[in-house]
């Protein structure tokens, strides 16, 4: 396989300073009534953590918060960002809450993804679908997903399996008779995508030439996640003739977010591919 090797001055690259958001009660529960599978209502669960920011640890009602570019720059278009995790948690501020104020400073509508969490990746499918669905009712001409480590595992498995529905839809809900297929994905060292038999692709992962493009951006010193996530997804796509771009540097490890080493290098390699990306 062909590897990058980089030698970079990140002067040479915009680094991008954030205020220290904050969650103010401006996000939406994405379910109308009941949330598939959850019998009651908890109270969400954060905490603040070193190096993360603002970080939840539980959640039972999932919720979207919304960044809006200004008006001269909107494009139209939506990204749904999915915070990582290790689907135990969400890095909710850092993999959340920034990477939507960028997009929303590209000119996209931005919105933050708080799926369910701990341990419930089937809920988690649920409620992306419900999100991107959520999201196409709102009138965008292209909707995408990012997400980083379990959360590009979710924005991958919202790419690969939009045409199996994760819930029993609502006929009677106008938002759930709309598609739950992205039009991009955007995954950032990725996580979990592996976990067939030798590491290859994951089984639920159903790659063909109509999955959504994507942009991969891992590392092969990342291991446990990106390192192998990386290659898997790649060639399955290149296998399906589906439109993949792959970053795969030689060192730059996991959970940098935006904010030092590979994290101030894949925004601008991001954003150059998110001007054209090859959508169908």
């Amino acid at each position: 396989m062909k590897r990058l090797f980089l030698i970079i001055s990140f002067s040479q690259f915009l680094i991008f300073n954030f205020a220290h958001a904050q969650y103010l009660n401006k996000a939406v529960e994405i379910w109308p009534k009941e949330v598939p599978g959850e019998t009651e209502k908890k109270d969400l669960v954060w905490s603040e953590r070193p190096g993360d920011g603002r970080c939840f640890f539980g959640v039972t009602s999932p919720t979207l918060e919304a960044f809006t570019p200004d008006v001269s720059k909107s494009n139209g278009k939506a990204v749904i960002v999915c915070p990582g995790g290790g689907y135990g948690m969400l890095a909710y501020e850092k993999e959340g809450q920034e990477v939507a104020q960028w997009l929303a400073g590209l000119g996209y509508n931005a919105y933050v993804l708080a799926y369910r969490v701990p341990n419930n990746r089937l809920g988690a499918l649920q409620d992306i679908q419900r999100a991107i669905r959520l999201v196409r009712s709102k009138g965008a001409s292209q909707i995408g997903v990012i997400g980083f480590s379990a959360g590009a595992s979710l924005s991958c498995r919202a790419c690969t399996r939009w045409s199996e529905p994760a819930y029993e839809a609502n006929p009677k809900d106008k938002v759930d008779t709309l598609s739950c297929r992205p039009d991009f994905g955007i995954l950032i060292y990725p996580a979990y995508l592996d976990e067939g038999p030798n590491h290859t692709l994951t089984p639920e992962l159903t790659v063909t030439k109509d999955t959504p493009p994507l942009f991969v951006f891992g590392t092969e010193d990342d291991v446990r996640y990106s390192g192998p996530s990386t290659p898997v997804i790649m060639q399955a796509m290149q296998q399906a003739g589906a439109p993949i771009e792959v970053h795969y540097l030689t060192k730059g490890g996991h959970g940098y977010g935006m904010r030092h080493g590979a994290g101030l290098l894949w925004p601008v390699l991001a954003a150059q591919w998110l001007t054209n990306p090859p959508v169908r």
